[in-house]
This record gives structure tokens, sequence and C-alpha cells, in this order.
């Protein structure tokens, strides 16, 4: 039993309380998993400086020198280079693509696990209570135009940060995951064979492979995730971002909790309606649960202009 939480941001208005209404989200879920968690967030690109790049990555950075070491390191190949300590991730900006500087963090610091790599995406994940892990990671003051929340109850694979969602294993790309999937071994094996590579025993990695395997190939989400539904076996709900998209999905039987607020400003999933009391203009919301199979997909091109009628936040 895990829980899982979502915000797409239509209205920019919106977009500098991101982090607060998904930190509210974030600790209702904790009723649904409290060993781990992790939040995934979409900077609006707008107000990116040209050329950014974010890694979040987890290693042991309680040896200052060596974590200074490595940022030096970094450094010395892409200029200057920004380090934010964020709970038990790393977060490392620099001007350079994602490949490169994920490269030169991997290079620097080859014990660390790099758990997101983009242009607008940063990940931060942990182990422990959701509402300390979100103070840790200063959730209620970040902002940004989408993003995806999760707590978890550890059923396929040990409780370690690397274990917790989101599961971010293509540029700007983010998986969370209610459910288990049987055939997943399987899936892995057939992967690895394509040479898809992995950092974890958990079920969710393989779920997100398949995902960006897909993407990567040249379909677009809703092809992916409709032939997700094709290839995995067991109960599941997921939602899936990327830097332009929002997706959810179930399995055939449905028997993972889903469901899906959503107004001219904001669309916001959640495992229970419980999580969505604190969004604005809530009670005026088209509120509905996702049909069984069925691939629900909000693009980025919906984004509106600031509206000056925005419901009062709750």
């Amino acid at each position: 039993m895990c829980g899982i939480a979502g915000l797409h941001l239509r209205n920019p208005d919106l977009f500098p309380h991101l982090g607060a209404l998904l930190q509210g989200m974030l600790i209702q879920a904790a009723g649904r998993g409290n060993d781990s968690a992790g939040v995934g967030l979409y900077a609006d690109p707008a107000g990116l400086p040209e050329g950014i790049a974010t890694v979040s990555a987890l290693y042991d950075a309680r040896p200052a020198p060596e974590a200074a070491k490595a940022v030096e390191l970094i450094g010395r190949s892409l200029g200057p280079v920004a380090a934010e300590r964020a709970g038990q991730t790393t977060v490392f900006t620099a001007t350079a693509s994602p490949l490169a500087l994920e490269a030169a963090v991997r290079e620097a610091l080859p014990e660390a696990v790099v758990i997101s790599a983009g242009h607008s995406l940063t990940v931060l994940k942990g182990t422990g209570e959701p509402a300390e892990l979100a103070q840790a990671w200063n959730l209620a003051a970040r902002s940004g135009w989408q993003g995806v929340a999760h707590t978890r109850m550890a059923t396929e694979s040990a409780v370690t940060p690397g274990g917790s969602h989101p599961f971010s294993v293509g540029p700007d790309q983010c998986l969370i995951h209610n459910g288990s999937f049987s055939n997943h071994e399987t899936l892995r094996k057939e992967l690895a064979a394509l040479g898809v590579g992995f950092d974890s025993l958990n079920d969710t990695e393989v779920g997100a492979r398949y995902i960006a395997h897909r993407l990567a190939a040249g379909a677009d989400m809703r092809e992916a995730l409709t032939d997700l539904t094709k290839h995995f076996d067991g109960f599941y709900t997921l939602l899936v971002s990327s830097a332009s998209s929002f997706a959810i999905v179930r399995d055939a039987i449905a028997c993972k909790p889903a469901i899906v607020a959503e107004t001219p400003d904001l669309v916001a999933v959640a495992s229970e309606y419980r999580y969505l009391t604190g969004m604005p203009g809530i009670d005026n919301a088209l509120i509905f649960e996702p049909n069984p199979e069925v691939v629900y997909v909000w693009e980025r091109s919906e984004v509106q202009q600031p509206s000056s009628t925005l419901p009062a936040l709750v």
C-alpha cells in the first residue's frame, strides 16, 4: 500500500504555491505508507536560465571535505556548479546538458545513485516520516508548474532511499506507483537484454525503465502507457510525468484507489479524496475516478495566462 499525489498547474498564479500544495498532499498520503517518501518538482521553464541542467543524486555526504571535493571536480569539467543538500538527496545544477552533468557527477562520485537528470526536474527522496522529509527538503517554499509525490509502504524491495519513489530514469521523466507488478522479473530480463540498466530491485523501476525505453523509441506518453497495460501484469495505479505531460493509468481490475480533480486552474491526482481538500477551487472541480486501462493525459500546452479570479488557497 502506497500513497500517490500529483499536481498539474494550468494557471501561473499557482506556480509559487506548488511546493506548499504538494506538501499538504504528501502529509495526507503518509497514512498509506510512512517508511519513505519522494517528490518530483518541475520548475517553470520560463523562469530558468538558458542551458541549465539539474541532476539529483543519493550518496553519503557526511564527510564534508569529500563532498566539497566532488563539487570541485565537477566544476573543473563543466564550469561553475551549485550543490544543494536536501535531506538525503544532493541536487547539482550547472550550465551544461543533462547528460554532461550526469556524467560529471558519476565520475566525481562513483558511489552515487543518480535519481534524476533534466532541465526542469528535481527529484528529492529518502527514508523516514514524510512530514520530516518535507521539512528537510524545504518543500513548502519550492515553486514550479507540476509535481508528483509518493509515500511508500515497501512490498517488493528493501526500504532504502534509492528504493523510494519517484523513479526518474529518462530526461525530465517521473513515475510513481501504488500496487505491484507480478511479472516484473521477466520484463526486467527482457529490458536488460536490450541494454537497459537498473539501479535497484524495485518492481516500480522496471515500469519506469519500460516507459523511458518506449518514449526514447519515439512513442508518445499515451502510446507508452497503453503498451505498458498490455505487457505488465498485476494491480497498479501509475502517475507518470514529463517536461510536457502528466498522465495516469490503472490496471484492468482497478482495485488500487485513484481520484482526479480537474478545474480550469489545475489537475490534481490522489489516492484518496482527503488529499484534495486543500486545492483552490475544489468545491467546483470535476471529480472522477479513472476508468480501468484508460490512459488519461494532460499536456503543458493547456497552461493558461495568469487569472485575476483565482480561488483563494485554503
